[in-house]
């Protein structure tokens, strides 16, 4: 069978699908390899690389018209879509929740498609949780971008001339993203305090060396089967907006990462909030795609509001390319083990397995994924 890695479109997002370490893997699986023509330049890796790994190079869409199973990082561009052959499977982050005539029209072009980030939390899953190998880079590196436009050091410094007192960070969401801004504020050295509605999140906010502040009241129902936080009532909101404008107040550095999967970003920090702190403050918005944890951030630029920055980059993860696209192109490879017969070496899906049924998003020419109807 023939494994395609096309190439993204979207001049905003360097990462690819495939890395010459994966490339090998697929070759032992018994399959070939196609890699259209520049698909990991932007994530330096060069074509010579992935013909050094044993992989076919081609030109253009062409490149995808006998694949079995074509692989992305993010939907198809029309002509890719025509490339592929009735039948083919597609893997990539289809972004579900959003334009459902496009993802519509893809369905019934007969491709078989799994999307990527509607992986089910389970233990057997976790080394193709997309999300979460996204998420944690997402995180590092919006404190790091959150460090260089900061005016101060983070860390507590003793000299000669006086010290120098350590900053403040928040961080609104102690997911996988959030966790992991935690972990590198910490590292970096700044006194860093989290938030979350899931009651469960504490003792890993704590284990990392920050702080938990929390709203109390129905924590206990905060959290979906999944793993997820679900969306809280009125009255819940109101409490954590008031717990929210006490603590922003005191920050150096607010990191947002609040999501809910398949609706808009609640809206955690307002206006007031933002003023209340003082000028040359940071807020980071990491849910800006899915418009915000605050209502100030604009996608792609850095808004100054009354002193302060409110970052709003996007394809945060893609800003650290390199890695991003070795842990993605690994969580993809996983998964097509489960697609592939080794011995027939041909696909052979179990529409039974979970993990299948929890990703496939369209079949046979129409959508079948029930929470995505």
């Amino acid at each position: 069978m023939i494994v395609a890695i096309a190439a993204e479109h979207d001049k905003a997002e360097p990462r690819v699908a495939a890395t010459p370490e994966t490339v090998k893997k697929f070759l032992a699986l018994g399959c070939k390899v196609t890699v259209e023509a520049g698909a990991g330049e932007r994530a330096g890796i060069e074509d010579r690389a992935y013909k050094d790994a044993g992989a076919a190079i081609a030109r253009g869409p062409a490149a995808l018209s006998k694949a079995d199973l074509v692989l992305k990082v993010r939907r198809p561009a029309p002509a890719q879509i025509k490339a592929m052959k009735k039948g083919a499977v597609l893997a990539a982050m289809m972004e579900p929740w959003d334009d459902a005539k496009g993802l519509a029209a893809l369905a019934r072009s007969g491709v078989t498609i799994f999307a990527m980030e509607l992986m089910p939390r389970i233990t057997r899953a976790q080394s193709m949780d997309v999300l979460s190998s996204q998420s944690n880079l997402a995180g590092y590196k919006s404190v790091i971008d959150a460090a260089a436009e900061f005016g101060r050091a983070l860390p507590m410094m003793m000299t000669a001339a006086g010290t120098i007192a350590p900053a403040r960070i928040f961080v609104m969401g102690a997911g996988v993203a959030g966790l992991q801004a935690i972990a590198t504020a910490r590292r970096l050295g700044a006194i860093v305090s989290a938030t979350d509605v899931r009651r469960a999140a504490g003792e890993q906010v704590e284990s990392l060396g920050a702080k938990f502040v929390m709203v109390e009241d129905e924590a206990e129902d905060a959290e979906t089967a999944g793993g997820y936080a679900r969306e809280m009532s009125k009255d819940y909101q109101k409490k954590q907006a008031a717990l929210i404008a006490e603590t922003i107040a005191k920050q150096d550095i607010v990191i947002c990462t609040a999501l809910i999967p398949g609706r808009p970003a609640p809206q955690l920090v307002s206006k007031k909030m933002v003023e209340s702190m003082r000028p040359g403050s940071i807020i980071v918005d990491l849910a800006v795609e899915r418009g915000g944890n605050c209502p100030l951030s604009k996608p792609g630029e850095l808004v100054v509001h009354k002193g302060v920055k409110i970052m709003g980059y996007l394809n945060v993860a893609g800003r650290l390319a390199v890695d991003a696209s070795s842990l993605y192109a690994r969580n993809l490879y996983t998964f097509s083990e489960l697609l592939i017969d080794r011995e027939k070496k041909a696909l052979a899906i179990d529409w039974d397995d979970e993990i299948i049924t929890g990703t496939l998003i369209a079949r046979d020419g129409r959508i079948v994924h029930d929470a995505i109807k």
